[in-house]
């Protein structure tokens, strides 16, 4: 067991921080009190004067499928033969041992979803993961967290001349895939127990299957506010849930994404507008959504900002008017909820794994120090 003791404790429940103890035991929280009583069975550590965190967590990255220094022939993010490709699983392209991993893990980045790219109408599906291991497969918090799909201009710039120049043909070809998904379950259904009067399998109508049983949301990357409400306009057609990815637009649509009630994953907000979708990236997106009670989550969609850099991306939200409360929920609590994992990741509650994030000040700002990181109660090396 190890005893953190008189550490300040910034939960990511309450707003204002608190001074406590914590006991961790089996890589769990399992007491959260003051003056917790230890024995010479403990490892005591003392953080007086010292800042406990959550263990930061981003909703999109593609980590581990676009490897640090090793050029466009180690990228496995982008499926470039097939725009309709939902049997992918993004969990079959993660390299482990990429150096990156071991960055996110040091600034504090304990928890990622990861996944396809935005090539394709469909892409396949996200993986929620642990920032350290050897096999991705003990890495895992969440095998198959939403699917991936995206509109805008990548899926047109990429396959324009392969059947789709359009943003109406990218809304056709993901329409026609559930609509056939959906007839698929219908004969399955209809089939029963009996073999004979199953339809052929098909893989990918069966990876949609999960979509239209509301087990996993679209994943839908968009940028511009009317491809978000494409992505919106499909998802109620079908009744499938949906989070939006990227959300540039966002501010300048904040009342209807509001009432659409959505989780939002915005990013990435640094550098140029490389691209026409791009024109309107600000900083104080996050901040202006968080405002209107919208469920925000700052994303790096790493490699775009190495994923390091989570934390600074929420010190840039708050330098824009994110309040600093929102920002830390932005990369602690809301993107667990926005990929499902909140039960056991994002905040400091008991029960939960212990991934803390141990600082002599705000991650938000660079003069902090990241003292020390645990990953399910593993001190990070």
């Amino acid at each position: 067991m190890i005893c953190l003791k008189n550490g300040i404790i910034h939960d990511a429940i309450h707003e204002n921080p608190y001074v406590s103890d914590l006991l961790i035991n089996g890589g769990k929280i399992v007491k959260i009190e003051k003056d917790i009583l230890t024995d010479y069975s403990m490892e005591v550590i003392d953080l007086s004067g010292k800042h406990i965190y959550p263990g930061f967590i981003d909703a999109h990255s593609h980590i581990g499928t676009d490897g640090f220094g090793i050029g466009y022939e180690g990228q496995d993010y982008n499926e470039m033969n097939d725009i309709v490709s939902p049997q992918l699983r993004g969990i079959d392209a993660i390299q482990p041992m990429d150096e990156s991993f071991g960055m996110a893990a040091r600034a504090g980045v304990t928890s990622v979803a990861t996944g396809p790219g935005s090539a394709n109408v469909l892409g396949g599906t996200f993986v929620a993961l642990k920032t350290v291991g050897k096999r991705v497969d003990k890495m895992v918090i969440k095998p198959d967290v939403a699917m991936k799909c995206a509109f805008g201009e990548n899926p047109k710039r990429i396959y324009r001349d392969k059947g789709d120049s359009t943003r109406m043909s990218t809304a056709s070809k993901l329409r026609e895939m559930l609509f056939k998904a959906r007839e698929y379950q219908q004969k399955l259904d209809a089939a029963g127990a009996d073999v004979f009067k199953r339809p052929s399998f098909d893989m990918k109508l069966e990876a949609l299957l999960p979509v239209l049983k509301k087990e996993m949301p679209l994943k839908a990357h968009a940028h511009q506010a009317n491809d978000m409400f494409t992505a919106l306009r499909i998802a109620h057609e079908f009744d499938v849930n949906i989070t939006l990815e990227h959300v540039t637009e966002g501010h300048l649509i904040v009342e209807e994404l509001a009432q659409e009630n959505v989780p939002l994953a915005v990013g990435p907000s640094f550098g140029h507008a490389t691209k026409f979708e791009l024109r309107n990236k600000t900083w104080e997106t996050p901040g202006i959504l968080a405002n209107a009670g919208c469920q925000v989550s700052i994303i790096t969609d790493s490699p775009v900002i190495p994923q390091h850099y989570l934390p600074l991306c929420a010190g840039l939200a708050i330098k824009s008017g994110m309040k600093p409360f929102d920002a830390l929920k932005a990369i602690t609590i809301n993107p667990a909820k926005h990929v499902g994992i909140d039960n056991v990741v994002g905040s400091i509650e008991e029960g939960k794994d212990a991934d803390l994030v141990i600082t002599d000040g705000s991650p938000f700002e660079v003069s902090t120090t990241i003292e020390k990181v645990l990953i399910n109660g593993k001190a990070v090396e």
